[in-house]
């Protein structure tokens, strides 16, 4: 299993080097969540955009809809940019009472 992450056996690789690839793997995993959510984002906020704004589906957008559809996605963005700021300061401030 250690080969998998790129380490040729624990005893060979030093403190520092373990720090950085675990450092490394954190990041990745950060980034790779940081994806997943924004792809949720998008997903959730067309379905219940496109529920909330367009009442009767047809081969294109009227300009009330297209309105609605900027509007509604406008204000998703801003609330989840809210939640995010808020849960960020909250994990800062629990990190730094530890």
């Amino acid at each position: 299993m250690s080969e998998f992450f790129g380490l040729k056996s624990s005893s060979s690789a030093t403190p520092s080097d373990m720090a950085m690839r675990k450092e490394a793997m954190m990041q990745n995993v950060r980034s790779e969540m940081a994806l997943a959510n924004a792809q949720e984002l998008i997903n959730k906020a067309g379905e219940k955009c496109y529920i909330k704004c367009v009442t009767k589906p047809s081969t294109s957008l009227s300009g009330s809809e297209e309105t609605c559809l900027s509007h509604c996605l406008e204000r998703y963005i801003e609330a989840f940019n809210v939640v995010s700021r808020s849960y960020s300061a909250r994990i800062a401030q629990e990190k730094d009472s530890l």
